[in-house]
């Protein structure tokens, strides 16, 4: 489609404006995090490493930074293996109720996160009577981990499902007719072309785990507290704010990085 040189030049400062208001208020924080004041004043009044020095030192954000890091790690497992078997179940069976199904998969991320939090939170705090056994999921590291999985398993899905449409059934065929087993077809043939899905998806679903706030604050109970809920909790309290700001740097500079693999990946 051929376009006029005025309609470029209004696509190109859309796009500007648009990537402005998306990452100036990421480089504000970033400047912010070596601001000599204490404060969220700007400009800044000067530029110093010392806030750096004291979140490496503090106890909270580095705690919480590792609680983050252990849920989102546990609820991406879950979720690339749930997430992969549907795609893989999805993918290659017709049956009655697929759509529905389908649809059931996709739906924790398409709702509201609140009603997400609140429905988890529900499960979560019930006793459940089995007759012979009555317990209460309770809140903790596990209902952290559950609730996470339950719109990470999407990400996990939503990747490998979109390799497979991609994937030509005859590769398949090809690797039967030369006498591969099974097992044998998914090692050399569908695994390989999957992978690269899989990883990206363990990524983006790893970031989504790490910085979910709604649901983690809901389902997580007193006795934990994830970075995102630290941040949060800390933002307005005037002697911390210089720890925040050197905490969100830190998340953006290794999450860049990470997105920017699992969006090269995804089109690999």
């Amino acid at each position: 489609m051929n376009l006029s040189r005025s309609a470029r030049w209004v696509l190109r400062l859309v796009s500007w404006v648009g990537l402005a208001f998306l990452y100036v208020p990421l480089v504000v924080v970033a400047v912010l995090s070596l601001n000599t004041a204490t404060s969220l004043s700007w400009p800044p009044q000067g530029l110093t490493l010392d806030w750096w020095r004291a979140a490496r030192k503090a106890d909270g954000p580095r705690e919480a930074l590792w609680s983050s890091v252990k849920v989102a790690l546990a609820a991406t497992a879950i979720a690339l293996v749930l997430g992969s078997l549907a795609a893989f179940a999805m993918h290659r069976f017709r049956f009655f109720g697929r759509t529905a199904v389908s649809f059931l998969f996709i739906l924790p991320i398409a709702l509201p996160g609140i009603v997400t939090a609140v429905a988890l939170q529900n499960s979560f705090d019930r006793r459940i009577d089995l007759g012979l056994v009555d317990f209460r999921v309770g809140f903790g590291f596990h209902s952290l981990v559950v609730a996470h999985a339950t719109f990470c398993v999407v990400i996990a899905y939503n990747n490998v499902v979109a390799r497979l449409r991609r994937t030509s059934p005859n590769l398949l065929e090809a690797s039967a007719d030369l006498g591969a087993r099974a097992g044998q077809t998914f090692r050399y043939v569908t695994f390989p072309l999957v992978r690269s899905a899989v990883v990206a998806g363990g990524i983006l679903a790893f970031a989504l785990s790490f910085d979910e706030i709604v649901v983690t604050t809901f389902t997580a109970g007193s006795g934990y507290q994830t970075l995102p809920q630290w941040i949060y909790a800390n933002i307005s309290r005037p002697n911390t704010v210089p720890l925040v700001n050197v905490t969100a740097t830190f998340v953006m500079a290794v999450s860049i990085p990470l997105a920017w693999l699992a969006q090269r990946l995804s089109d690999a």
